[in-house]
């Protein structure tokens, strides 16, 4: 019988006062690896998360034969000639989604697989499209090989991305060394999580790569990269907006505050959402100096949200739900359960299965409010998981998280940071890893 380790979620005694200092972005430091592998000359990434998902990206990029120098948050890319590799996907949605188009420029096979619970996400569309741009594939979904030819004559696709933002942003990052480029019209139900195509965009850009969106003027629903040079660039990167929104929940659950520097004044990051959602809330939110802090209420109000475009989100968001005086609505979320786990069954079973009242609807779920009580609660192998179910320990004697250490997918050593945050003295912590 496999032992399960569960995780006593801590219990805050007082309100939360802290300032935590998060790690770099995960969706902006994949995307610079990227573009640094497929650059003119040596790249630098300052600032750069660890994690798994960001170390499963290096050490793929390193087998393809891309030099990554830097054990740190600072590396320094140096672009080589790209070769068979076998590719270790884990969990992660941007090295699964992202590299088979870079993959494709390789000149020799690579073999790409994953985690279990990765085997069931899906992939067909993005592999659907490259085969569309003469790109030689076997297989469906993980595990799947790419036969490189050294080029890929790239051209116009047509794919359904309702699915996945990253389906779209996963075929504008290398295109640029498609002979021809590439052209992504999309059909089908509208696309989820659009801010990741903007710093998709934003980013190509920073690197000298041409780019038309359908907000240049461009056709609806289609994205054009033209073939050129990809710029090295010293990239900097932002701290991780998304993970930093369960430490703001922290200050909205307790009636406490926290904050968290270095918040960009303006960035493509979904997770500055949160903003606007702790304050319809009742939290008291505000920027000042590069510090963002939260300020909880003495009882969080119900929302009635759309978040289609920021999903990445729903977890926090749900927990505050749970916890708020009235009922709440998230919607345009039926692409999360297509995620790391299906988001919504697994909300809804793990906030009822604590007292909550949570029913799914066709696009989100439905909250009540309900006087929850402890017991085990549930990851999926999900990092978004394991940290709502800590937002409700907070005020919930008993929570008892099972897998806790699925969030260095993302954030390691989420529990310490966590445990500090508690501590009177818990101002000027770090979540840089170690």
């Amino acid at each position: 019988m496999v032992h399960v380790s569960l995780w006593k979620a801590p219990v805050a005694a007082s309100p939360v006062h802290a300032s935590v200092t998060l790690p770099g972005s995960k969706s902006i430091t994949n995307r610079a690896l990227i573009l640094a592998a497929l650059a003119s000359g040596p790249s630098t990434i300052t600032g750069a998360l660890r994690s798994r998902d960001t170390d499963l990206m290096i050490d793929a990029l390193r087998t393809l034969g891309v030099r990554i120098d830097g054990d740190a948050t600072t590396l320094r890319v140096t672009p080589g000639t790209l070769g068979s590799a076998a590719v270790d996907c884990g969990l992660a949605g941007t090295v699964m989604r992202f590299l088979p188009p870079l993959a494709a420029l390789s000149d020799g096979t690579v073999e790409f697989d994953g985690d279990e619970q990765a085997r069931t996400r899906p992939l067909n569309t993005i592999l659907d499209a490259l085969r569309g741009l003469g790109v030689d594939i076997d297989g469906d979904g993980l595990p799947f090989t790419v036969n490189g030819h050294g080029k890929v004559s790239g051209g116009v696709v047509t794919i359904d991305a309702s699915g996945s933002s990253q389906f779209v942003s996963g075929l504008l990052l290398s295109a640029a060394r498609f002979d021809d480029g590439i052209t992504v019209r999309h059909e089908g139900r509208s696309v989820p999580s659009m801010p990741h195509i903007d710093m998709t965009v934003e980013m190509l850009r920073e690197a000298g790569v041409r780019v038309l969106t359908p907000g240049d003027g461009g056709d609806p629903d289609t994205w054009r990269v033209s073939p050129g040079t990809v710029d090295a660039v010293d990239w900097v990167i932002e701290p991780d907006l998304s993970n930093a929104t369960s430490f703001l929940a922290a200050a909205a659950v307790t009636g406490g505050s926290v904050s968290v520097p270095l918040w960009p004044a303006r960035t493509t990051q979904p997770g500055d959402a949160i903003r606007g959602i702790l304050t319809e809330m009742g939290a008291e939110v505000s920027l000042a100096n590069s510090t963002l802090t939260v300020r909880g209420p003495r009882s969080l109000r119900g929302i009635d949200v759309d978040l289609h475009d920021i999903g990445e989100l729903t977890p926090t968001v749900a927990a505050l739900a749970a916890l708020a005086d009235g009922p709440s609505t998230l919607r345009g979320i039926a692409h999360l359960r297509g995620h790391e786990t299906d988001r919504l069954a697994a909300l809804r079973t793990e906030i009822n299965n604590l007292g909550g009242a949570v029913t799914e609807t066709d696009d989100g779920l439905h909250i009540e409010p309900r006087a929850l009580h402890g017991g085990a609660w549930h990851s999926y192998a999900d990092h978004r998981m394991a940290t709502a179910g800590a937002i409700l320990g907070l005020v919930v004697p008993g929570v008892e998280i099972e897998d806790i250490g699925t969030t260095a997918k993302t954030l390691p050593g989420f529990e310490a940071l966590w445990e500090t945050m508690l501590k009177p003295n818990g101002a000027d912590q770090t979540g840089a890893p170690s």
